[in-house]
């Protein structure tokens, strides 16, 4: 990525160009001048060096076009006939260039240890060695391709991710938005319920409603939020609760205060501690007790939620709960898509009775 970053910049494309076809000229200007020692050729270095690095800076001029014409005559499926005969009329001439040019260097530099300049040995040079010039120019042209695969490669790569983003956000809004009918279906009922008995209580259950709603809609475009925010929607869906259970329903919150600022799912815990309240202290008679613990862990929010139910059957697992409402299969579902497997969610009954949830998420 850093490399097509400076690709993009016009002074660095020029400066990579340069750097690369310098080294070729080294490498070049080595092999000729061990060549001319072996042989006991009189040569100095200089004269090797500016010869091959002339030469090597001829290739520099001729790169920028050539991958002018890579850009406008791909050797794709569509048309690549016609542009693979371009690329074959187009080597052949820059062969037969760069082989007159390399040997008019070759003249000019080292004209006085070796033969003399004819255009006869020229013309004889250009036929025997024009395949040089011509796999060059091929291979700056299979650079070129690769190169622009590489690129498509890696578009298709990010707006394949973008794409997977935009699902992932729509399936978790649809699954966040699923709740809401879910949870006003619950509390219309109740107040339905009290108005016949405790016209009061179901004029304060609407005001803590309106509550709900507000806070529903300043968040309805998150999917994320600090757990203090997700607590104080907690505590509206709790005060309906309590106005429909009256002394019935005790809640205990043990918050460590390093966790208010953790970002969590919106909406978790309210499928949670709803089904604390309808499996585990609606059927019952006797008072009820749900209990909420938040703290840090190895680097992970750990949030509990427990409460004095019958909790678990003896023979029974967490699917059964799953089965029985949309809250929990709701929350399993959006839990796997914002963490995949880098979190916990599970169901166990506690030692003195009851149902413990645990949620571990990472913290962000």
């Amino acid at each position: 990525m850093e490399i097509e970053k400076l690709w993009q910049n016009r002074w660095s494309r020029w400066g990579m160009l340069l750097g690369g076809w310098t080294l070729f000229g080294l490498f070049l200007a080595s092999q000729l001048f061990l060549a001319h020692a072996r042989h006991d050729l009189p040569v100095t270095w200089y004269k090797i060096i500016s010869l091959d690095l002339g030469y090597a800076y001829v290739w520099a001029t001729l790169t920028p076009s050539i991958l002018g014409l890579a850009r406008r005559f791909p050797i794709e499926r569509k048309h690549w006939a016609r542009n693979f005969l371009v690329h074959i009329f187009a080597s052949f001439l820059v062969g037969i260039a760069t082989r007159i040019l390399h040997d008019i260097l070759y003249w000019f530099f080292l004209a006085d240890t070796d033969r003399a300049f004819s255009i006869m040995g020229l013309l004889l040079n250009v036929y025997l060695i024009i395949d040089y010039g011509m796999m060059i120019y091929w291979l700056i042209l299979l650079i070129s391709h690769a190169f622009n695969y590489y690129r498509r490669y890696r578009e298709g790569e990010s707006k394949s991710a973008r794409l997977e983003a935009l699902l992932a956000r729509a399936e978790l809004q649809a699954l966040k938005m699923q709740l809401h009918p879910h949870f006003l279906f619950n509390t219309l009922h109740s107040i339905s319920a009290l108005l016949y008995k405790d016209v009061s209580a179901a004029d304060k259950m609407i005001a803590r409603l309106g509550d709900f709603l507000r806070i529903t809609l300043e968040n309805s475009g998150s999917q994320e939020v600090s757990l203090a925010q997700e607590l104080e929607f907690l505590k509206c869906y709790l005060e309906i609760e309590r106005l429909r259970f009256q002394d019935r329903l005790t809640v205990c919150l043990d918050i460590d205060a390093r966790t208010l600022s953790v970002r969590v799912p919106n909406l978790i815990l309210q499928p949670i501690v709803e089904n604390a309240i309808r499996h585990g202290i609606a059927p019952r008679s006797c008072p009820g007790r749900i209990e909420i613990h938040a703290k840090q862990i190895d680097g992970f929010l750990q949030v509990r939620v427990s409460d004095n139910g019958p909790g678990l059957p003896v023979n029974g697992n967490s699917r059964s709960l799953f089965k029985k409402g949309l809250g929990l299969a709701n929350t399993q579902a959006r839990l796997q898509q914002i963490y995949g497997p880098a979190h916990r969610l599970d169901f166990d009954n506690a030692p003195a009775g009851g149902l413990i949830v645990t949620i571990e998420i990472p913290v962000k």
